[in-house]
C-alpha cells in the first residue's frame, strides 16, 4: 500500500506572503493526504529581529504540567497535574539540569529509541497552553496571531476570541515532554512554528486512515472508549510507532528543526514529543474545504470545556445550498475521508448569538492538568528553590466516569416523583455523621473544579513509606 508522505516546502517570500493561497496550493500537490507538512520559511521572514536571549522572554508559565505516564507494551495513558507557576527562566534552568537534561545519543533515531524506553520514568514538565506569542507586533506576513484565513469570521461575525485556536499559544518544551495522539478542535488545521532550542518529532497519520486508527485506539482502551467515544479529544492515549507497525496502522514521522513550520490539515491525527528545551508558538485556521469537516466533527459530550464552534457563519457563506437543510438538521453526505458512507450531520450548535463555545471560559483546552488530593501536606511541602526530586505518588484508586447521557424530558404531572435531588438529600441524612453533600456533575467531576479538566483517574499524593 502506498502511504502518502509527509511533503516538505520551501516557499519564495512573495509566495509566503498569502498564507492562505499557499495552503491551497500545498493541498493541490497533495500535501493534505499526509496530514501533516513542513514549510521552510524563506530567509528573508523574519518573526522576531530582537532574537531568543532568554533574559529578554519576560513571560511566566502559569501552569506548568507534570506530564505522568502509565502503561506497557506501547499502550500509554498520560496525565497532566499542574504545578506552580515558573518564569521562562526558570523552566530554562530546570529543563538544562541532570535531572531533566536530553541524554546523548547517536542520532534522531537513537533518541527516539531512548524516549520510548523510558517513557513512563522521570516525569518532565511541558509549559503548554501559554497564552500569548513572542513573534514581533509588525510582522505582517505569517503573523501566526493573525494569519487572515476564514477563522476569523468567528470573531467578526461573535466577537470571541478562543485562546489557542484564532488567537496564538506559547509552547516550552524539554526532553520528553509530550503531545498526545489527537486531532485539532473541530477539525480545524493548525500550525506550529518553532522559534528556538531542541527539535520535534512529530508522527502523523493519513486522514484517510483515520478512522481505522480510531478503531485501535477504542479497542485497545475500552473503558475509555465506553466513557467517552471521543476520548482521543482529550490527549491522554500515547501508542508507540512500533504497535502501530504491528497493527498496519500507516503512518510517518519527521523531525521539526528551529525556524520550521509544521502544519497539520483537517482529521490528521499526530502526535510528538520534544528532544529538550526549547519554545514553539501555535495556533489553529480554516479554509474552505474544512467546512465538511467541522459540520462533522466528532465532539466529546463527557467534559463542558471543551472546544465547540458553531459552524453557522460558514455554512452560511460558503455553502448556502445546504444552509436551510443544515438548520433543521436534514443535511445528508459523506464525511471527506470517508467516501461512498452518506450518513446525516449533526444537528447546528446554535444559541442566542449562534455560537457556543466551551462553559464559563473561552479557551483553548490542550494539556489537561488534573487536580490532585493531597495527604500530610505539612510532609510534603517543597522548599523555597523546588528542588529538582519530584513528589512521589500513587495511583489509589480508578473512578468511573459515567458516559454523557441525553433525556427526554416532558411536562411535570401532579402525580410525578419528587425530585432526585431532595430523595438523596432525605437518604444522605439518615447516615451517621453523613457530613456535608456534595454535588456531582454527570461526567464524576465535582462542581466549582476549576483546575479539574479531565477527570478520568483520582492520583493521590502520599508519603513514600
Amino acid at each position: 500500500m502506498d502511504i502518502p508522505r509527509i511533503m516538505v516546502f520551501r516557499p519564495s517570500y512573495a509566495e509566503f506572503k498569502n498564507f492562505s493561497e499557499y495552503i491551497s496550493y500545498m493541498e493541490k500537490c497533495g500535501a493534505h493526504k499526509a496530514g501533516l507538512a513542513k514549510i521552510i520559511p524563506p530567509p528573508e521572514w523574519v518573526p522576531r529581529k530582537n532574537g531568543y536571549n532568554i533574559d529578554d522572554i519576560d513571560i511566566t508559565i502559569k501552569s506548568p504540567i507534570l506530564q505522568f505516564v502509565t502503561g506497557k507494551q506501547g499502550f500509554y495513558q498520560q496525565f497532566n497535574v499542574q504545578k506552580r507557576p515558573m518564569t521562562v527562566k526558570d523552566f530554562y534552568n530546570k529543563a538544562n539540569s541532570e535531572r531533566y537534561a536530553t541524554p546523548k545519543y547517536f542520532d534522531y533515531e537513537d533518541l527516539e529509541r531512548k524516549f520510548w524506553k523510558n517513557v513512563t520514568y522521570i516525569q518532565p514538565i511541558y509549559g503548554a497552553d501559554v497564552s500569548g506569542s513572542i513573534t514581533d507586533e509588525d510582522v505582517d506576513v505569517c503573523n501566526i496571531n493573525r494569519l487572515g484565513t476564514i477563522l476569523d469570521y468567528i470573531v467578526k461575525d461573535y466577537h470571541k476570541a478562543i485562546s489557542g485556536v484564532n488567537t496564538a499559544y506559547l509552547y516550552f518544551g524539554m526532553w520528553k515532554t509530550t503531545f498526545a495522539w489527537h486531532t485539532e478542535d473541530m477539525e480545524l488545521y493548525s500550525i506550529n512554528y518553532l522559534h528556538f532550542g531542541a527539535p520535534k518529532t512529530w508522527y502523523s497519520i493519513p486522514p484517510s486512515e483515520g478512522r481505522r486508527f480510531e478503531k485501535l485506539a477504542n479497542s485497545m482502551f475500552r473503558e475509555n472508549h465506553a466513557e467517552c467515544p471521543a476520548f482521543l479529544r482529550h490527549k491522554m492515549t500515547l501508542i508507540s510507532p512500533q504497535v502501530l507497525r504491528q497493527h498496519n496502522i500507516p503512518f510517518n514521522k519527521i523531525t521539526q528543526e528551529p525556524g520550521e513550520i509544521m502544519i497539520t490539515f483537517p482529521f490528521g491525527y499526530h502526535a510528538g514529543f520534544n528532544h529538550g528545551f526549547n519554545c514553539a508558538e501555535s495556533t489553529n485556521f480554516a479554509s474552505e474545504r474544512w467546512i465538511e469537516y467541522g459540520k462533522r466533527a466528532i465532539h466529546c459530550h463527557c467534559r463542558k470545556d471543551m472546544v465547540k464552534i458553531s459552524m453557522e457563519c460558514f455554512v452560511r457563506r460558503f455553502q448556502p445550498d445546504k444552509y436551510q437543510n443544515w438548520l433543521e438538521g436534514n443535511d445528508w453526505g459523506e464525511h471527506p475521508e470517508e467516501p461512498g458512507k452518506i450518513t446525516l450531520a449533526p444537528k447546528p450548535i446554535l444559541n442566542k448569538k449562534l455560537m457556543l463555545v466551551s462553559c464559563r471560559e473561552i479557551q483553548k483546552r490542550g494539556c489537561a492538568p488534573m487536580k490532585m488530593k493531597k495527604k500530610r501536606k505539612s510532609k510534603l511541602k517543597l522548599d523555597e528553590n523546588d528542588e529538582e526530586e519530584e513528589p512521589k505518588f500513587k495511583i489509589k484508586k480508578e473512578i468511573a466516569s459515567t458516559s454523557s447521557i441525553e433525556y427526554e424530558f416532558s411536562p411535570v404531572s401532579d402525580d410525578s416523583p419528587p425530585p432526585m435531588k431532595a430523595e438523596k438529600e432525605d437518604l444522605w441524612e439518615t447516615l451517621e455523621n453523613a457530613g456535608q453533600i456534595k454535588d456531582l456533575l454527570p461526567t464524576g467531576m465535582i462542581k466549582n473544579s476549576s483546575k479539574l479538566r479531565f477527570d478520568v483517574k483520582e492520583i493521590s499524593l502520599t508519603e513514600d513509606v
